[in-house]
């Protein structure tokens, strides 16, 4: 599982399994993500993600 918001993250969030997007992220990297977070980082967006579908 990998989590991104911007180009240099666009090859984690396509070969990490699992590519988590945040919320504010840049559009193409929400388009190619399997999920997009509700909270964007300034919000706790990676533990909000974490806790709702992975804990």
């Amino acid at each position: 599982m990998g989590f991104g918001d911007s180009m240099n993250d666009e090859s984690l969030i396509k070969l990490c399994g699992t590519g988590v997007a945040m919320c504010n992220g840049l559009d193409y990297i929400k388009n190619i993500a399997d999920y997009v977070t509700e909270f964007d980082n300034n919000d706790s967006g990676v533990g909000q993600f974490l806790e709702k579908f992975v804990l």
